[in-house]
């Protein structure tokens, strides 16, 4: 029997009230594979660890994910822990720690689902931001000298390699194979002086090992303006770790909410386990109201499964959720009165 081992970590706020319901929904969908089964340990890390531990995860964390296939995260931070600690505590550990320098975000409008573009209709939005994750503007270098007095200085320094940079452009020329054969690289070379006339250099020398792949550069401001007036003449968007970020989430919200993005962190070459988490955060505003959007979460547990060779399950749970949400079932933050359980359980029905 195929059997997958899954580190789970819900974390804080809603992720532990949509990570029990994707897997719900993932176990469903892997009866569809022969004799496939996921194994779930669950590690309670996060915000409510670090009040007790006065830690995000334990220190060997690391060495405790590293034995698994996939890690399937739900959401990280809380009012209490300031964001800086939160996210260099838990995530950015596990996407740099484990080499996972592929932060892959689909952008997709969903039938049944109103994006704030009210031009566009489902099938006319779907492209990917492939975002570096290891290094660039996340890089933590730098430091504060003299805090706190009138003469302080505050540096951080942005790293790019070469070995970083080819290998995510690489990845998203490849990408575009499987899809519509565009890949459009976000830069700013014309007030970033070193490293974007950089990073548009090295775009030229991967693409022009693609000649099947149309390339374009364009200015990040101007890329942003993009997606709103011309979401879909986008297919892949490749970005800095910065960029790629900031990106992404709009293309989140074109779907109609945040809580619909699915997102995975990838360590192509299987050397470390990938992590699969959704675009949004822990939503500390909703937490607790059992309304909270599972779509992302559902969908993220799709990725996985895809990533880890089941693309059956993946393709049914996508039908599954386009189905549902086709019928009218949706959560209050699309404009439907479903609650996080009963969007999960339709998502499930359809699949049945």
């Amino acid at each position: 029997m195929p059997r997958v081992r899954v580190a789970v970590i819900p974390g804080d706020g809603v992720g532990n009230e949509v990570v029990p319901e994707a897997l719900r929904v993932l176990d469903r969908a892997a009866r569809l594979a022969p004799d496939l089964r996921f194994d779930y340990q669950t590690f309670e890390w996060g915000s409510d660890y670090y009040r007790i531990h006065g830690a995000m995860m334990p220190k060997d964390g690391l060495r405790q994910l590293e034995g698994f296939d996939a890690v399937f995260l739900g959401a990280v931070g809380s009012p209490s822990v300031p964001d800086h600690v939160s996210l260099w505590g838990l995530l950015l550990p596990i996407r740099q720690g484990f080499d996972q320098y592929v932060n892959l975000r689909p952008t997709k409008l969903w039938p049944g689902v109103e994006g704030p573009l009210r031009r566009f209709g489902p099938g006319d939005i779907d492209f990917v931001v492939v975002r570096e994750n290891s290094e660039g503007e996340y890089s933590n270098m730098g430091g504060r000298l003299r805090p706190r007095t009138p003469h302080e200085v505050v540096v951080h320094n942005t790293v790019f390699t070469r070995l970083g940079v080819e290998r995510i452009l690489r990845y998203a020329f490849q990408l575009a194979r499987t899809r519509h054969g565009r890949v459009t690289a976000a830069t700013k070379s014309n007030g970033i002086n070193f490293t974007m006339p950089f990073w548009d250099e090295v775009f030229e020398e991967v693409g022009s090992r693609y000649p099947d792949i149309e390339r374009e550069r364009v200015h990040v401001d101007a890329l942003a303006a993009r997606f709103i007036t011309h979401p879909d003449r986008l297919d892949v968007v490749v970005a800095s770790n910065l960029f790629g970020d900031i990106l992404s989430d709009l293309g989140a919200a074109l779907q109609g909410s945040i809580g619909m993005a699915a997102a995975a962190n990838l360590n192509p070459e299987r050397r470390f386990p990938s992590m699969f988490e959704p675009v949004h955060g822990s939503a500390p505003d909703i937490a607790g109201r059992g309304i909270a959007n599972p779509v992302g979460q559902i969908l993220t547990a799709a990725m996985m499964a895809d990533f880890l060779g089941h693309a059956r399950v993946a393709r049914a749970i996508e039908r599954a959720v386009a189905a549902t949400l086709a019928a009218g079932i949706k959560t209050p933050d699309v404009g439907g009165r479903a609650t996080t359980v009963e969007m999960a359980e339709a998502v499930i029905d359809h699949i049945g």
